[in-house]
């Protein structure tokens, strides 16, 4: 199990530093949805998501006089969310398009079928935002302390390099200890 944590970790970081840049707007959000301490919630294509707190986290990164927020979760299922905001600032909300891509923040959905009796033809299936030029959709920081963030967020992503399928996340929500890297 903690293998297949790390593949799936190491599939969602490639497919979000494969679109890397930043942007921020003050307006819009994913809405007012809540989630527990440690966890990360959302609707994907009308079905719950809940995220386990042990493999959930914010994290900070300095890269210098820039910080980029890196959010993760996953749940006993197979199935995380990865978000990257580059050239993070703080609470505001912050868009996911394709319009400048020297602007483009990155949201991702991924869902796991693992194979117990042959774990090598388990299968990854990863849905990205933004997938076009349009906007995906935001993430929005409400609250950030020295040890927390909560948000919200929504999108619209795409299966770009499978079947083309399109997923809708909304009634996002997240409230993450914020854990620093440099």
């Amino acid at each position: 199990m903690r293998n297949l944590k790390r593949i799936v970790l190491v599939l969602m970081m490639g497919s979000l530093l494969t679109w890397s840049s930043c942007s921020k707007s003050d307006d819009g959000g994913g809405g007012d949805a809540t989630a527990a301490a440690g966890t990360l919630t959302a609707t994907v294509d009308g079905k719950s998501y809940q995220s386990m707190e042990i493999s959930s986290s914010a994290t900070l990164v300095n890269a210098g006089s820039v910080k980029n927020l890196v959010i993760i979760a996953s749940n006993s299922d197979g199935n995380a969310f990865a978000m990257t905001i580059f050239g993070y600032t703080g609470t505001g909300t912050y868009e996911f398009t394709g319009a400048n891509v020297a602007v483009t923040n990155t949201a991702s959905y991924t869902e796991t079928a693992v194979n117990l009796s042959n774990p090598m033809a388990s299968t990854t299936e990863i849905w990205q935002a933004p997938f076009d030029a349009t906007l995906a959709g935001s993430i929005t920081i409400d609250e950030e302390t020295a040890t927390n963030l909560k948000g919200t967020f929504s999108f619209t992503c795409k299966n770009v390099n499978g079947d083309q399928s399109i997923k809708n996340v909304t009634s996002g929500a997240f409230n993450l200890e914020i854990q620093t890297a440099t």
